[in-house]
């Protein structure tokens, strides 16, 4: 666990050169989550507050940041999953909440996109080519797999249920030939196409279900795909990466259970970090990793060359050899739900009561002591703030022994432990 407070000054960790640092983006109150960045060019990118709701543009390559939406525009009530540009002026925006933003100015103004069926979340987005963007959701059920060859004017929406349960990502290296990555009843999934979604094959799961790949890279001029396990107690999460396009697989322990980021520079250096973690950085293609002290609540690193990156977590982060003169930040440790089994052991009926402290959704899964997951308690969803909810389910038909309840909400996933008896 980090301490309370964590003082990110300027970092002493180096690789060659270059260092991990802290971009001046907003301040970003109760350190909630920047869920993603995109950049189109080394100076050119965008980044999303998932709580916050906003988005933020820089023309300087991190060193200013300009709001540029925020949800009262749009109504208020939004978590931002993720954002992509097609060019300077056409982007997308996915949420939480059911609803695809598209703004054809640059991020000025921005209109819904109507998707029919309407995915209740986009969780991934890929733009390739000059007209064709991808998109996935939603880490929960139903998966659903939305597609546009006309920069977005029209879309085809694919109901991927025959082969996953949920998706995170989506990550093309043609028009035709791309990746998925989810889970499926079996465990965390990656699935494969080589006609543009119409067809998919699954060419890695995990075998523990419950388990997600939650993203992926393939690295630039390379058969080489990595691939970020986020699992639950008491499993490891993992590094998964092919080195052949695919077609074998190698995995190692990751850092954190609950790992999401992933990104490397080339074959042996790279980074992983997560809910609860930093920058975790590895030498040697995975196999070992060191807690470098940076960085906090990692979900996405953009991978530009291998001189150059950003990330995204408790604030927007460039990987670069030049002094960011930016203001020391302090960030404290997420805050975690509060969550309170109501009897343990468990009889008949599993209680528990939530309090929230934020706007927030919620999934509830229960889990096997061995990490593996049985099924899907409920999906909650737009939470007031100051809410306090006692959920109950009939876990009669469990037989005896220790089990865990999953809360995975807006920030974070928490695991409680309880006995049936």
């Amino acid at each position: 666990m980090k301490p309370l407070h964590l003082i990110l000054f300027l970092f002493s960790i180096s690789l060659y050169s270059q260092t991990w640092q802290s971009t001046s983006i907003a301040n970003n109150a109760n350190n909630q989550r920047f869920d993603d960045v995109f950049f189109l060019n080394e100076t050119t990118g965008w980044a999303a507050n998932g709580y916050y709701a906003a988005v933020y543009k820089t023309t300087d390559g991190g060193v200013s940041w300009t709001e540029q939406l925020n949800e009262s525009d749009l109504g208020g009530g939004y978590y931002f999953r993720n954002i992509e540009f097609l060019n300077d002026n056409i982007d997308f925006l996915g949420t939480l909440n059911g609803e695809f933003f598209k703004t054809t100015d640059g991020g000025q103004n921005w209109t819904e996109v109507s998707l029919s069926p309407n995915p209740q979340a986009i969780c991934g987005l890929d733009a390739i080519g000059t007209t064709t963007i991808y998109g996935c959701g939603a880490y929960f059920t139903p998966a659903h797999i939305i597609k546009s060859t006309d920069s977005g004017d029209t879309w085809t929406v694919i109901d991927m249920s025959a082969y996953a349960t949920a998706l995170v990502e989506v990550l093309f290296q043609t028009e035709m030939l791309g990746y998925a990555s989810g889970r499926n009843n079996t465990g965390g999934c990656i699935l494969k196409t080589t006609d543009g979604g119409q067809s998919w094959t699954e060419i890695y799961n995990t075998n523990i279900p419950g388990e997600y790949v939650w993203k992926l890279q393939i690295l630039d001029d390379s058969n080489i795909i990595f691939g970020a396990v986020s699992s639950v107690a008491s499993n490891p999460g993992k590094l998964v990466k092919s080195l052949d396009n695919g077609n074998n697989w190698l995995s190692y322990d990751a850092p954190e259970t609950d790992i999401q980021a992933v990104g490397f520079i080339n074959a042996n250096t790279g980074w992983m970090g997560g809910h609860n973690t930093g920058f975790h950085q590895t030498d040697d293609g995975g196999a070992t990793w060191t807690d470098i002290n940076i960085g906090s609540n990692l979900n996405r690193i953009f991978i530009i060359n291998e001189n150059l990156a950003y990330a995204a977590g408790t604030t927007i982060y460039k990987f670069t050899e030049e002094t960011l003169n930016t203001n020391n930040h302090t960030f404290e440790d997420s805050k975690k739900l509060n969550i309170k089994l109501n009897e343990n052991p468990v009889v008949s009926y599993l209680n528990l009561t939530i309090e929230f402290s934020d706007n927030d959704n919620i999934l509830i899964e229960l889990y096997d002591v061995n990490g593996r997951y049985i099924k899907q308690l409920n999906r909650d969803t737009n939470i007031l703030a100051g809410t306090s909810k006692t959920y109950k389910f009939d876990v009669k038909n469990l037989s005896s022994g220790m089990y865990f309840v999953d809360v995975h909400n807006n920030f974070q996933r928490q695991s409680l432990k309880f006995i049936k008896k």
